[in-house]
């Protein structure tokens, strides 16, 4: 089953890198607002599994600030948390994943370097993540260290961590049995040119996304026997990619077998998943939900038989109700 990880029980550990400890106390209080309906089975040999998924939350850890014109008071840590608690008690059945860059853009980050943003998705009760290019902004060994506060998996499928601090910390893919069904889960990196200071991606090989993802995907559908298989990209989302730009949907376009692919690095906000034809004739759900933690993507997943027969996903807003 799935590891359902409780804030309160890591609260202790948390407490002493915040300047307050006000949002501890409301992190199980009302705050997260969601439209999120109990899943209906189509009948009794039916399981849902619900994916909630995050992307470029950049260390949002506090509320979006009251006097933001566009997002004043929205998203935070302690609402996203009780967001997801409400929808794990409706479900189970519920993996939560995040499509990379938690680090940067607030002084949590320049202070902390990473330890509070990945105490706080392991006290959330993330189960996956991957990497973004600004996990790489203090350097490869500054990431490693950071990875020690984050009690869940980080996975990358194309970047090659083998002879580095990450070695043995970053897997190309995870498998996780959920009800009975066995859902895969890789990542996929950016290119680092022109992103990551070549110092700080040191030793690492970045190795083409397409290719790599056909391979993982052959690995998770024939050798590990998944049913379901999501992809957390960091890519970017690119609706008229320029020559040779190769985004989320241009994956989807050239690789059978991936169900799901949580989107991240454009801050694209999508009302709705975009549906993709894959190259087989099958569909590829791609969803990102924009930074800052304003949003969390919902899709549930209806398995019969081993097989997924029907979809659905929808974003829902972490509210300011305090």
């Amino acid at each position: 089953m799935i590891n359902r990880r409780r804030f309160l029980s890591s609260s202790a550990a948390l407490g002493g890198l915040f300047f307050s400890g006000s949002w501890l106390t409301r992190f199980f209080g009302p705050g997260a607002e969601a439209s999120a309906r109990t899943p209906v089975l189509d009948s009794a040999a039916d399981t849902v599994i619900t994916v909630l998924h995050t992307n470029d939350v950049h260390s949002q850890i506090d509320p979006i600030p009251s006097n933001d014109k566009t997002y004043p008071g929205k998203g935070g840590v302690a609402r996203r948390a009780t967001l997801v608690k409400r929808v794990r008690k409706e479900n189970p059945n519920t993996l939560l994943i995040d499509a990379g860059d938690a680090f940067q853009g607030t002084p949590y980050f320049n202070f902390f370097k990473g330890e509070v943003e990945y105490k706080a998705m392991s006290a959330i009760g993330y189960d996956v993540g991957t990497l973004g290019n600004h996990e790489f902004d203090n350097g490869v060994a500054a990431l490693a260290a950071a990875l020690k506060f984050a009690n869940f998996d980080l996975v990358s499928a194309n970047y090659d961590v083998r002879g580095t601090p990450l070695e043995g910390r970053i897997k190309q893919y995870v498998v996780r049995e959920v009800d009975g069904v066995r859902v895969g889960l890789f990542g996929l990196g950016i290119s680092p040119v022109a992103l990551i200071t070549p110092d700080n991606f040191k030793g690492i090989t970045y190795n083409d996304p397409v290719q790599v993802s056909r391979d993982t995907v052959k690995v998770l559908r024939d050798r590990e026997r998944c049913q379901l298989v999501i992809a957390m990209s960091h890519l970017g989302y690119y609706e008229k990619p320029r020559e040779g730009q190769i985004g989320d949907t241009q994956v989807a376009q050239q690789v059978d077998g991936i169900d799901f692919i949580a989107s991240g690095h454009t801050h694209t906000f999508m009302e709705k998943p975009v549906v993709v034809k894959q190259p087989g004739g099958q569909e590829t759900l791609v969803f990102q939900v924009g930074k800052s933690g304003i949003y969390v993507g919902r899709i549930d997943f209806t398995v019969r038989g081993g097989k997924v027969i029907a979809s659905r996903g929808r974003l829902l807003d972490v509210r300011d109700n305090s």
